[in-house]
């Protein structure tokens, strides 16, 4: 068995099945991963070992181009993400209570969540990951069919979260493990909003409940109320499970949300929607928020920067085609219009580490250790660095491994200066 390392982050390189297998059980506190989302279902045709050469299909090699994988990458083939035996490898290393994140493709999510189901995980919610750097990646007609095409602007990632069960409450296995919960208040989205209008009610006009006749009961349904809203305004929203970008795309997809308009209140009567399922009747007295914006607020917005990619790789990586394929694609197809085609960091799916430190400080326990398994060029692990967390990737490719290492390498560095750390203290990293 391999003991994991007493430094803040180690690498290894392939077959996370394999890697897996020689590491102790019970061991991690948190998965975050962004595994293959086998997009190219034609691999499975063309794209085996043994099978025969795809025809090119004419001047746009459609079929050749396909049966490599999604954007020429031969580890988007095959179906290892959709494997329960993978995520039964994931389920024994993580501890007891331990959460799992893990993206997937909207086109084949179903079947990554359904893996990690069978593998033994309870599936806690879905994370919608919404952006506007997505674009159309159609086969457009022609002729009498001008205007038709085959795609629809990718604007969504899904993520599963999940959770491996145990056998006690929440409570005792927090107290045992340091896992079973979400960091809420770590992650609550930041506002400025006035969240109770200028009052705060108890919730319980215009319905009955045996305990609404307890003064008792009621006293302290309004406490928790007053206490909520000041928790929120203070330290931000309730996380939800969407979180944005903050582009201008997405931003323009959220209605304006000038937020309550009028005065409510018992005597105001009931709404006209009293007889549907959840309202009550007559709320408590509130006066009108008069806050404006877009409903973009009220979740998290993880702004990516373009240096992200490339930070913390120096003068001793090249730069490289964004898309490097089988040979008939021109470097960069897959990127938009005015976007540079080469970067020291080539790694087609970066996430903004931005993103990626929300969802580590969601599901890590303080001082935890975080696997990935699909480790790529390394978003997860710079930042659980910047996190404080321990981390451990696994990649099979040695290229993107090593840029992988640069870029947290930088991350800790970066961190151990933020707070003051004496440079020989992480001279391992140089």
């Amino acid at each position: 068995m391999t003991d994991l390392p007493e430094g803040p982050f180690d690498i290894h390189v392939g077959d996370c099945r394999e890697v897996l297998a020689a590491m102790p059980e019970n061991s991690f506190d948190a998965c975050v991963t962004d595994p293959p989302y086998h997009l190219t279902s034609i691999v499975k045709r063309f794209g085996g070992s043994n099978a025969a050469p795809a025809k090119s299909n004419g001047a746009t090699g459609v079929y050749k181009r396909a049966s490599a994988g999604f954007m020429g990458q031969q580890w988007d083939g095959g179906g290892v993400a959709f494997d329960p035996e993978t995520w039964v490898a994931v389920y024994r290393v993580l501890k007891p209570g331990a959460h799992l994140v893990a993206f997937g493709g909207s086109r084949t999510y179903h079947r990554l969540a359904c893996a990690v189901e069978d593998a033994g995980f309870e599936i806690r919610d879905q994370i919608m990951w919404l952006y506007g750097s997505g674009f159309p990646k159609s086969h457009n007609q022609k002729d009498e069919w001008e205007g038709w095409g085959t795609a629809l602007k990718p604007a969504h990632e899904p993520i599963v979260l999940a959770r491996k069960p145990f056998k006690t409450t929440v409570a005792k296995n927090l107290a045992e493990h340091g896992c079973g919960a979400l960091n809420i208040d770590g992650c609550r989205v930041a506002t400025s909003d006035d969240l109770s209008g200028g009052a705060v009610s108890s919730g319980t006009e215009g319905w009955d409940r045996p305990w609404k006749h307890d003064a008792a009961a009621v006293e302290a349904c309004l406490r928790r109320a007053i206490e909520s809203v000041a928790k929120a305004e203070t330290l931000g929203r309730w996380p939800a499970n969407v979180c944005h970008d903050g582009s201008d795309e997405v931003l323009a997809a959220f209605p304006d949300a000038p937020g309550q308009q009028r005065a409510v209140g018992p005597e105001h009567g009931a709404k006209a929607s009293v007889n549907v399922y959840g309202d009550y009747g007559p709320r408590g007295a509130f006066t009108p928020r008069n806050d404006s914006g877009s409903a973009a607020r009220f979740f998290y917005c993880a702004k990516a920067t373009r240096k992200d990619r490339n930070e913390g790789l120096d003068e001793t990586f090249d730069e490289q085609p964004l898309n490097w394929s089988s040979g008939t694609q021109s470097p960069g197809t897959f990127q938009s219009e005015g976007t540079k085609k080469a970067a020291k960091n080539n790694h087609p799916t970066v996430k903004p580490t931005a993103l990626m430190q929300w969802l580590c400080r969601l599901i890590t326990p303080p001082g935890g250790v975080i696997l990935d398994p699909f480790m790529g060029s390394g978003s997860t692990g710079k930042a659980a660095t910047r996190e404080g967390f321990g981390f451990i990737g696994i990649e099979q490719d040695e290229g993107y491994s090593a840029i992988a290492r640069a870029r947290i390498k930088a991350a800790h560095r970066e961190a151990r200066i933020d707070r003051g750390d004496e440079p020989d203290l992480f001279a391992w990293a140089e």
